[in-house]
């Protein structure tokens, strides 16, 4: 066991797997001499070379491209995009090629590939750095989406993600990269994918979210329970496909649901599952289902940054409110 951060955690997991597999290779932007912007991947280059470590030019587009093309030919590329806002290049090859190669070719061939990307606000960087893109790439038939929210859930849903023999859309949240540490065994024990995980549990409330905003939903918790108020918390960890089951048997128990993410609102994947809770819990629920979210904006510079993020106040008012029945 060591103590490790988010970001040192998926380093070990890439090593592991770079180690054990001689079919995955990794590429993107500075990722070898550099080690990555966020040091993602330093030291892999020097340890298992530049063959299978690649440094390729500043071209997303081409990134995505070469990646399917690898894995269509037995590779297990896991390419980095540097940030979330620079990922949107990609989509052509994702949702026209990467999500449908199994299908297009009738199981013939497979596409695994996982595209590993650092998202979110928090860390005061300039705009297309801060970007929250998860429902986008949910609605996209044949993607995985996987939004990491500790240390030893990085590491062990990233092995996972690697030997998916599907593509996966890993969503690394910047501000939780070196934001607490963990005790990770780096023992290539992989976590299952497809099913939320339940941190705390709860009778009066469900609270559900995903990546870095699950810090403040177990905080908000933590306040609630000084006022006697037990919360449920959920972590989402891979949003498509969803694993409803676990958020309506919660919610099935509490009566009461509070989702948090910080993409913006309208249409985000908060949306998705109160949709689902609404179709397949309604009569669970004691109280509307409410939603505590980023605004409908551009995320703002590093000034406004933290007027625009879910805080652990917005959470608990929340819960007050479905608790109120109002």
């Amino acid at each position: 066991m060591a103590e490790l951060n988010l970001v040192e955690a998926i380093n070990h997991a890439l090593a592991y797997e770079l180690a054990q597999d001689p079919a995955v290779v990794l590429l993107g932007e500075d990722i070898g001499v550099n080690g990555g912007v966020f040091r993602a991947t330093a030291g892999l280059q020097q340890r298992f070379g530049a063959a299978r470590v690649v440094d390729t030019p500043l071209a997303e587009t081409a990134i995505a491209g070469t990646a399917i093309g690898m894995a269509a030919m037995g590779l297990k590329p896991v390419a980095e995009i540097q940030f979330s806002g620079f990922i949107y290049p990609t989509l052509d090859h994702l949702i026209n090629h990467a999500s449908r190669l199994r299908n297009r070719t009738r199981g013939r061939l497979s596409c695994p590939l996982v595209l590993r990307s650092p998202c979110g606000a928090g860390i005061h960087a300039p705009e297309h750095h801060s970007e929250s893109p998860e429902a986008l790439f949910a609605h996209v038939p044949g993607l995985r989406v996987v939004i990491p929210s500790s240390p030893s859930r990085a590491y062990g849903l990233l092995l996972a993600a690697i030997r998916d023999p599907d593509p996966v859309i890993f969503l690394e949240p910047t501000r939780l990269y070196r934001l607490f540490k963990q005790e990770v065994a780096d023992d290539g024990e992989a976590l299952p994918l497809d099913v939320c995980f339940t941190l705390r549990s709860g009778s009066d409330v469900t609270l559900v979210s995903w990546g870095a905003m699950v810090h403040e939903t177990q905080a908000a918790a933590d306040a609630l329970a000084q006022q006697g108020i037990m919360a449920e918390v959920i972590d989402v960890a891979t949003l498509k496909p969803l694993d409803m089951a676990t958020i309506l048997e919660s919610v099935g128990r509490t009566g009461r649901c509070v989702i948090v993410h910080e993409a913006a609102r309208t249409a985000g994947f908060g949306a998705e599952i109160a949709a689902n809770l609404a179709e397949e819990g309604l009569y669970t629920l004691l109280a509307p289902v409410r939603r505590v979210t980023g605004y409908d904006t551009v995320v703002p510079l590093a000034r406004l940054e933290y007027q625009y993020l879910p805080s652990v106040e917005r959470i608990v008012a929340a819960v007050h409110k479905t608790l109120e029945g109002a």
